[in-house]
């Protein structure tokens, strides 16, 4: 059989625009019919098995007939070379699909996470996207290839051996037929009981991930505050509470074994008593009788592979849930039908809010009414108390988040009307958080333009003042860790400035980039990117103000609300905010009632 594996392109879609489990099937679907139907053919021959070994004992042992005994023999090892082949044949279609499928959602899954907006980001959070991808996708593939290879087989072997032992005795089958209300029963109660429970504790598993993340990244300030103790026993009792309801859910589970076995093996004692009856009384033969034994040791077999399926089959429903959750999730920032590329017309401001008002919850706004306008090639500087809304502005004009109200406009264009991609390209942003990848430097930076030749790259780590550094640590090839740990925080803030310079944007917001910078060193890369970016409106969101003190235009923000717009000089006389945050920093204020 050719291998073959077929990934789909993208998330697909339900009748109803939601993805489901059987869209991700529907390629494989052939190998959903050839698997199952291999291992139909390979219990029939396991079906006919114990009427050779009756023939065996009837007519062979018997009458001591050895070559009956071994022509029968032969039979049997065809039997079995044939039912290998059928379980070999199976096992690779059941590989196949399973893996291909579960490549299927792990890049459905990647793609809708690359697609959430912030929103939707913060809602999952880091560590239950990384379950969904990893660990539950594992139990989902888990899942269909006990599908392929038991789904069909056990319960046809079951039914198979079943209607194979009424047809030697139908009386003694009657016993059987009584057994099955009760295996029923017990698959019901444990199925009913550990669905939920395992939904829990994948809950669970994702809060733990969280622990592990939040030590790993902040090990350094656990141990700046001796927190180490604090912190094992919070992953402690994280980790009991899941060892607890995994108990649970494992007990439950591994009641069914036993429980099952139980009530089959009772069954064959019964069974054996009263066909030794039929036998003394001539209703029977020998070899009859061992052959309906060996049908109930068929039906047993089954019944516990049923069993553990079940178990597999109740966590991969829990894992299946929280997958299609996060697949079927509804995108909060979208392109418009027909959006167009941002147009750049000259006579537009570069940015413009008009009574914008946004919250990260409906009870409480961050921002309110906000409505200012940046003209084009401007320096201008956004300042405010921790908390006033700083960095959620500049995550509205990215378009991370879509505002409670108001509009927002670049270059004339209102940012809900055209592709994310060009609003993106037109407006580089460096966050207060440096985000680094493990790498090279030149890796790093070529993300805002892949094909930058090494001058460029140099000019960029130039303006970015950030040159000096990279020559000392070996050049433009040299190491970055993941999150550039092997780097500082001024480091990573200088090239993380040089990657947004690299594309030459037309509008560039420094998110507070420059906290980890001496003054010498902001003044400086402020300065290089004023004179070799003149076209370029230049947006500084800051707490220091004398980072801003020769902007254009500077934005005071108060509690998400604008408290005054202007320069230095015009803010001193008109805004009361802004003079307490000057006076705070022993930034020079005349004297005066402020008005």
């Amino acid at each position: 059989m050719k291998t073959e594996v077929i990934f789909l392109k993208g998330k697909p879609k339900g009748s109803a625009g939601q993805a489901s489990i059987f869209d991700f099937a529907r390629p494989y679907l052939r190998y959903f019919i050839i698997g199952p139907m291999f291992k139909v053919i390979e219990a029939i021959f396991e079906l006919i098995v114990p009427l050779v070994m009756a023939d065996i004992i009837n007519q062979g042992i018997y009458a001591s007939d050895r070559g009956f005994i071994l022509r029968r023999g032969g039979v049997l090892l065809l039997l079995a070379a044939v039912g290998l082949s059928c379980t070999l044949v199976c096992q690779i279609v059941a590989s196949k699909t399973s893996q291909g499928m579960g490549t299927d959602l792990r890049r459905a899954l990647m793609k809708k996470v690359t697609e959430l907006s912030h929103a939707e980001l913060d809602l999952f959070g880091t560590p239950s996207l990384t379950q969904r991808i990893t660990t539950d996708v594992n139990q989902i593939q888990l899942a269909v290839a006990m599908v392929i290879r038991l789904l069909i087989r056990a319960p046809f072997l079951a039914v198979g051996a079943a209607v194979m032992a009424c047809t030697i005795d139908a009386g003694l089958s009657l016993v059987l037929f009584a057994l099955i209300p009760l295996l029923a029963l017990v698959l019901w109660f444990v199925m009913s009981r550990t669905i939920p429970i395992h939904r829990t504790n994948q809950k669970r598993l994702d809060g733990i991930s969280r622990l592990v993340r939040e030590n790993l990244s902040g090990a350094r300030v656990i141990r700046a505050f001796s927190r180490q103790k604090s912190e094992e026993k919070r992953f402690d009792n994280a980790a009991d509470e899941y060892a607890v309801t995994a108990a649970r859910a494992g007990i439950l589970s591994a009641l069914l074994n036993p429980i099952t076995t139980l009530i089959m093996n009772t069954g064959v004692l019964l069974l054996i008593a009263l066909g030794a009856l039929r036998v003394d009384s001539g209703h029977l033969t020998q070899g009859e009788l061992v052959a309906f034994v060996n049908y109930i040791s068929q039906i047993s077999i089954a019944v516990v592979v049923v069993a553990s399926v079940v178990g597999i089959f109740t966590r991969a429903s829990a894992s299946l849930t929280r997958v299609f959750e996060l697949l079927n999730t509804e995108i909060s920032v979208t392109e418009a039908a027909g959006a167009l590329p941002v147009q750049s017309a000259s006579d537009a401001p570069a940015v413009e809010l008009r009574n914008v008002s946004f919250g990260y919850t409906p009870e409480r706004n961050v921002l309110t009414d906000i409505s200012f306008t940046l003209p084009r090639g401007a320096t201008v500087g956004i300042i405010g108390g921790t908390g006033s809304g700083k960095s959620t502005l500049a995550a509205l004009i990215m378009r991370f988040y879509d505002p409670a109200g108001g509009q927002i406009f670049v270059n004339g264009c209102d940012i809900k009307q055209v592709t994310l991609s060009s609003l993106r390209h037109t407006i580089a942003i460096v966050p207060q958080r440096p985000a680094l990848v493990s790498g090279t430097i030149a890796s790093n930076l070529r993300w805002a333009k892949s094909d930058a030749s090494e001058d460029k790259l140099r000019e960029a780590l130039s303006i970015a003042q950030a040159d000096d550094f990279v020559e000392r640590r070996g050049g433009l090839e040299s190491s970055v860790e993941q999150n550039g740990g092997n780097l500082s925080g001024g480091q990573k803030q200088r090239l993380s400035v040089a990657r947004a310079l690299l594309s030459r944007p037309e509008i560039l917001i420094l998110d507070d980039s420059s906290s980890a910078l001496d003054a010498g060193t902001d003044y400086r890369m402020r300065e290089a990117i004023r004179r070799e970016l003149p076209d370029t409106t230049l947006l500084m969101i800051t707490q220091r103000a004398g980072s801003i003190l020769n902007a254009d235009m500077i934005i005071v923000l108060d509690g998400g609300r604008i408290a005054g717009i202007g320069s230095h000089s015009e803010l001193l006389c008109s805004c009361t905010v802004y003079r307490e945050i000057c006076r705070s920093q022993n930034i020079s204020v005349p004297g005066g009632e402020e008005k």
